[in-house]
Order: structure tokens, then sequence, then C-alpha cells
């Protein structure tokens, strides 16, 4: 079974070959180690206050040596007790409860966030070897996923994004305008070439080799709203690859060692001859989504022999590509050249400054040297000293990126520099934040989930003023705090819900309001903002701590940072203990909070074994019983797919207590619960209602949605359990956070921040790493990724907007 396409987490790491073939087979069996678990453990009753001594092993530190066997679960014929947790007067102190984030990096089973709804196994190379690489075959996760090239409905909803970015970039290029913004090299390959020697040698500035910004025409706003908006045409669905082009490529890989039933995935990814490529190319088999460069490797030695090398052209190229691609499912948008030349001299390219350079010249990938805006005199140069040198600022870094996510930037700064500018200033009654989106086209707002009501409020305000107003959600899940008229970003885009869209393909809307703004990766936020007329007004609100978009780029954040736009810190907080202990969180505190009513929880293990047990017992018998969420309303948050604890052993073991069957549907049974991830970041969770020739149908929230049968297997996995990117933007009832000891090393604030706040009502920690959860609270702010937005909007906008 592969894990579905979709989120990925900043903190990324390379899955091991044996969890790819891990994910194959299934989630393991459980474990004969859970037939020694205590029977006779309280639960979190009502009226009741355990003891904390009465904890197997409260008082013990879990010890590197103590993991058990994977997926450990009580028995069939054992009688499941009541998980032992702590009571509202035993919240531990910043030492006390503890936990991790992701898997570890180092074990042979490690699995991350960063796979969060990732379908990564690329078909049958989970099982064999490319290019006689034996038991390195597996395909590692990735965020796309290797779906089959058959025919779906997700794919039609890409290709009408796609279709209304290519109507998009159509219209820009007629206007024979070059970008107002970036700093991407002009001219042939030969100048990109020597911008990097040059910029690097310092025999010239950056700005010798970029194009001079230059306003682009802009069309002229709307006086008035048109009398009908149109929606854009259905997208022809993608069609599959010629039967032709599959064979010839089956032959190829055949020819190479190489897993035939890839054949579907690369002249997908290659297109009409593809089989050409392939052969004079090997190494473009990196373009295939899990396809990891050992195996290239292997597959190219197979077919060019003593012909290919180390520092072949080809394979230097294809490796630079292949490592800005992996920096985008952790957030980058672009690379420092030095981190580049790492990472190919981590893969034996012999001459990894060379390589860059020839990466260059070949156009694959892009050089920026962002300019930095040099600081007027302050007028008190007669004081200085004479002779004194003046200080050199540090250059900026030189970095290197693809086009696809240069463009999304440079578009998306672009986009919302326009609509900054393009408004029409006006008066508005009411609070801060509705004066603000009154006189301003651009307006940033902060707060937790108690906050989401203020933008909320301001589009039913605004819709009493007369504007066309629509309320923007990320999942389907989200729309019940933002009330009926929300509709998804995926579901705008696509033109399944929405106002429809004008003559020239924007969007009939004064007014639009996005919740959940941290999950918008850089590509989405550009198709967006260029959906939106001249004239209309944008409001971006979200919560700026919690973990952000599972794909390139950090649009909120880079926004936030660069002060172009007001920006309304949101005065209401969360309310409840869960609310207290959030906030705490979101400020490096990990703190003790009352809980009269259970709503916080503690349920400490001694190994990952006793964490998948606990949290069975917690989920089917003792949140239903003692708190009153039905398990059908309790979401499991941990930190990982693979792993003694990820996903896929949870998931197993909570399916054999709640759902138990064969599988009979590819794996599934009516009545499942489920995650989808119909795109790449997106997932919906639901319970299959049904399967027949087509697929298999599932309940999402109030609406229901066909998974075409090619799609199940890479884009659907067990949902009882998710991964904390996969949870952002939802919220449930009752939530446990499974935090077993070997993931200790992957917590974030963000993280924690982020799986505890999903929880309305009641929140149980099962807890196993000691000191790990307080440290990470303190201390563990994840690595800021590297993009392109903040100076490019900084150079479009002028500086200090309002607070």
């Amino acid at each position: 079974m592969t894990e579905p396409s979709g989120e990925t987490a900043p903190e990324a790491v390379e899955p091991a070959a044996e969890d790819l073939r891990e994910g194959a087979a299934g989630a393991p069996a459980p474990g004969p180690e859970a037939a020694e678990e205590p029977t006779t453990s309280e639960e979190p009753g009502p009226a009741e206050e355990p003891s904390t001594t009465e904890e197997p092993g409260a008082g013990e530190q879990p010890g590197a040596g103590e993991e058990p066997g994977v997926g450990e679960e009580p028995g069939a014929g054992e009688e499941p007790g009541a998980a032992e947790q702590s009571g509202p007067g035993e919240q531990p102190s910043t030492g006390e409860v503890s936990g991790t984030g992701e898997e570890s990096a180092t074990g042979a089973e490690a699995g991350t966030d960063a796979e969060a709804g990732t379908g990564g196994e690329a078909g049958a190379a989970q099982e064999a070897g490319i290019g006689g690489q034996g038991g390195d075959a597996g395909a590692s996760e990735s965020a796309e996923g290797g779906d089959a090239p058959g025919l779906s409905d997700a794919q039609a909803e890409l290709a009408a994004q796609r279709e209304l970015r290519a109507r998009i970039e159509a219209r820009k290029a007629e206007k024979s305008g070059p970008l107002t913004s970036g700093a991407k090299l002009s001219g042939t390959a030969a100048d990109l070439l020597a911008a990097v020697r040059a910029v690097e040698g310092g025999a010239a500035p950056g700005s010798t080799f970029y194009e001079a910004p230059e306003p682009a025409p802009r069309r002229p706003a709307a006086e008035t709203a048109p009398a009908m908006t149109v929606r854009p045409p259905a997208p022809e669905r993608p069609t599959a690859p010629a039967p032709g082009t599959t064979a010839a490529v089956r032959e190829v890989l055949a020819e190479g060692g190489a897993p035939e039933a890839l054949a579907g995935q690369v002249a997908a990814a290659l297109g009409e001859g593809a089989a050409t490529a392939l052969r004079e190319d090997p190494w473009q088999l990196l373009a295939v989504s899990g396809v990891r460069p050992e195996q290239a490797d292997g597959f190219a030695r197979a077919l060019l022999g003593s012909a290919c090398g180390p520092g072949d052209p080809r394979r230097v190229v294809a490796l630079t590509v292949w490592l800005l691609e992996r920096a985008a499912l952790q957030g980058h948008t672009a690379l420092e050249i030095q981190a580049v030349r790492a990472g190919l001299a981590g893969h034996a390219v012999p001459d990894p400054e060379e390589a860059v350079e020839t990466a260059v010249s070949e156009a694959a990938v892009l050089v920026f040297q962002e300019e930095e805006t040099p600081e007027e005199p302050d007028g008190d140069e007669d004081t200085e000293e004479e002779g004194a040198a003046p200080e050199q600022e540090p250059a900026a870094p030189v970095l290197l990126g693809l086009d696809r996510y240069a463009l999304a930037e440079e578009s998306l700064a672009d986009g919302l520099a326009r609509l900054a500018r393009t408004v029409t200033a006006d008066t508005w009654e009411g609070g801060e934040l509705e004066r603000a989106a009154g006189a301003h086209g651009l307006v940033l707002h902060t707060g937790g989930e108690a906050s989401r009501a203020e933008p909320v409020a301001l589009a039913a305000a605004a819709r009493e003023r007369g504007l066309r107003t629509l309320v923007a959600v990320h999942a389907g899940d989200g729309r019940r705090a933002a009330g009926v008229d929300a509709v998804t970003v995926a579901d705008l885009l696509s033109g399944a819900a929405g106002p429809g869209r004008d003559e020239e393909g924007a969007l009939a809307l004064d007014l639009l309001v996005v919740l959940d703004a941290p999950q918008l990766d850089v590509e989405t936020g550009a198709m967006l903002v260029e959906s939106l007329p001249d004239g209309c007004r944008l409001v971006l609100s979200g919560d700026p701590e919690v973990l952000g978009a599972p794909g390139a780029g950090r649009v909120f954040a880079d926004v936030l940072a660069a002060r172009v736009c007001p920006r309304i810190a949101s005065r209401v907080p969360d309310p409840g203990p869960l609310g207290e202990l959030v906030s705490g969180i979101g400020v490096g505190e990990l703190n003790q909070v009352e809980a009269p009513g259970k709503e916080v929880v503690i349920v400490p293990v001694r190994d990952a074994g006793e964490a998948v047990h606990r949290t069975v017992q917690l989920v089917a018998d003792s949140v239903p019983r003692a708190i009153g969420v039905p398990s059908e309303q309790t979401q499991v948050v941990t930190v990982g797919h693979g792993g003694s604890a990820g996903t896929r052993a949870l998931n197993a073991a909570l399916k054999q207590r709640l759902n138990p069957g064969p599988g009979r549907f590819g794996g599934y049974d009516i009545g499942d619960r489920v995650a989808y991830a119909p795109a790449p970041g997106h997932t919906v969770t639901g319970t299959v209602l049904a399967a027949d020739t087509d697929g298999l149908r599932l309940r999402c929230g109030d609406d229901e949605l066909l998974v075409p049968r090619e799609r199940v297997e890479s884009a659907l996995r067990h949902g009882w359990a998710l991964t904390a990117h996969q949870a952002a933007g939802a919220r449930w009832p009752a939530v446990v956070v499974v935090l077993p000891g070997d993931a200790a090393g992957g917590l974030s604030r963000p993280w924690v921040y982020t799986a505890f706040g999903r929880a309305e009502r009641h929140l149980s920690v099962v807890h196993g790493v000691d000191q790990a959860l307080a440290r990470a609270v303190a201390e563990g702010v994840a690595p800021e990724p590297t993009t392109r937005l903040r100076p490019l909007l900084e150079g479009l906008l002028a500086v200090g907007g309002e607070e």
C-alpha cells in the first residue's frame, strides 16, 4: 500500500528502502507484547482522580533498549483496560509532559511527517531493484506520489488548474511587459553561465545580469460588476499515454533492469518520445516520483555501460534538478549555491562547481541574487573620522532555483502588489480589521482558532455593503467554523465552487477572505492572486505558529515579514484549558494547566508498542466512555507514516479493533475511515460508503465523492491516524496525539502547536519521550526555508506597512 500524494513536511528526510517494502506489504502485524499489558489501569473518569503512582512506568525513563516490536495492540481475547491517565491536578510541568516529533531519520523504518499524504512508493519499484540495486530498489515516498497515469477526477481538477495558469500566462504575455519583480537572469545560456562566474568572483554586481524592473500595463479596473459571470469550460479529462508509447518505454525499462510497472509513469512524465529520451538520457528516470539517484545510476549503467560515469553531464543536470525538487518538499523555492554543490558532492559528483555551471548553461536551473537596497546616509558624515572605511554589507547569497517556483513567486509578488495598488480606498465603520480592509487592498490577520470569527464577520459586513464576497478555507472540515458559504481553495480554483469568472478569467469578487492562509504554497497562492480582478480586496488570515504549507514556499510568513501591508493581530484568546495550553506553546512555554473536565490528559508510555496499545484503548474505549466523544469523532495525530507508532502501524491496529475486515476492496472495507489526497497538499478525511466498478465511494462530511479505481492505491490510505501536516486546517471534538520515543529528535514547536491545537474539547497525549517535548517547545524552532517572496515584495511595495 502506498501513501497518497499530498502533504510533505519541512523536515523531510529520505525513507529507507525497508520502509518502502513495508508500505508495499501493508502495516505489520501486532507484536506479542500486547498480551503483557496491564488491564487494571484507571481511566479518565469524570469524577475520580487517578494517582500518577498507579501509572505503569510513570516514574521510569524510557530507555533506548526498551523498543518492542512494531504495532503492539491488544490480542483478540484480551480485555482492553481503560487507558491510564493523569488527572487535571497531575498535569506535568515542562519536564513531565514529553513527546516526540518526527520519526528518527536514522531508523531503518523511519517515516517522517514529510511523508504526510505523499503516496511515494513508485509502483513495482517497491519490490524489484533498478539496475541491480537489490534492496535499495524501493522508491522513496514523495510529495506528488507515484500515481498511475489513469484518468481521475483529481487529475481533471489539476488539469483545470494548469489550464487556468496557462490562460493567465498567455494574458500576461499579450501585454508584452516584462516582469516587474524578481532577479531572474536574462539572455542566453552563456549569459547565465557568465552570471554565475562573475557574481561569485566579484567581477560584476548581481544587477548586471538582471532585467531592469519595469511596470507592466494592467487591465483597467471594472467600474461595475458584470451582469453575468462566466464559468470556465470544464477541462477535458487528461488522456493516458498512447499504448505504443507505454510499450516502447516498457522495453527500455526492461533492458535497463527497471520495473516495467514504471512505464506508465515514465510515459506520463516524459510524454511522446519518452522511450527515445530515456534511452539517450537514462537519468531522466529521476523525473518519476519516488525514483532514487542510486536506482537511476544502476539503470544508466545497464543501458550505457562504460559510456557513463559520475561526472556525466546528463547525470549532473538531472541530479541538480532532483535536489531542488526535493528541497521544494521542505518548503524551499531556491537553495544557496553552496548547498547545491554540497548535495552534488554527496552523490559522488567529482566536480560539484563545474556541475552547477553545467546545469545553469543547460538552462535546467536559474540563478538569482537579490539586490540589496542601499541605505541613505543619515547626514552625520561630518562627524565621522577621516579615512574611516565604510562598513561593507555582506553580499546577498547566490541562489539556484527551478523556473516553476521562480515564476510562481514573481507572479505572486506582482499580483499582491497589484491588489495593494488598485483598490479604491474607502472608510468602513467597525473594528480594526474592518477599517483596515476598507482602506487597503491587502490585509493580514493573525490569531488562534477563536479569532477565525473576526474575518468571517468582516465578510458578512461586506456582503451587507453590497460587495461580492467569499470566504475560502484550506480543508473541507474548516467550513464548519467559517459558515455554509465557505468554499475550499482547491474548489475555488478548479471552478467546482465559487462565484464563477468574468470574460478575462478573473473571479467575480470584490472581497476574498482566505482562512488557514499559512497552508498556501507559492504555486497555489500565485494562481489564487492572479485570479482576482484589479480592485479586489484580499484578506489573508491564519495562525502564524502552525506548520506551514506542505509544499514549496511560505506565503503567509513571507508577506508578514515583508511588512508591506496592514497586519491586524487578534486579541481574542482561545478559551478553556486547551486554549491556555496551546497559547503557551506558541510562546515557547509548556504550561501546567487546570483541566477540571478532563480537557487535557497525559498517558505515559514506556515504548512505541505500548503507545499503540494505549492509543487503541483511548479511541475505542476510554474517550467515548469517560469523555462522551464517540470513536468516529476522535482523531489520532502522530509524527509520520513509518516506524513502530506511525500512521501505518496505528491504522492497522485501529482497523482491527474498530472495523475488522479482509480489505476486500483494494485493502479497504465498507466503514473504514480513510484519508484521501485529491491533489498534492490537500487531504480530506471520510468513510468508505460503497465500492463498485468505478472505484470507492466516500462520505466526506456532507459530501460524497468517488475515488477512481486507478487512484485508490496511490491517493487513499486509512485515516484513523494522520500526520500533523495532514490534520492542519481541521479540528475534531477529541484528538489523541501519539509521541513515541523513537521520534523525539524531530520535534519542533510548530509541530507540537499544530498537533495539540487540533482538539476542540479533549486532548489525550500518549507520551514517551521524557524531556524532549519540553525542549522542543522551548527551543525547537524549525529552520526557515529559503524563499524569494519577501525581498520581491519589499522591492515592489514601500516597506513599513501599518501594524
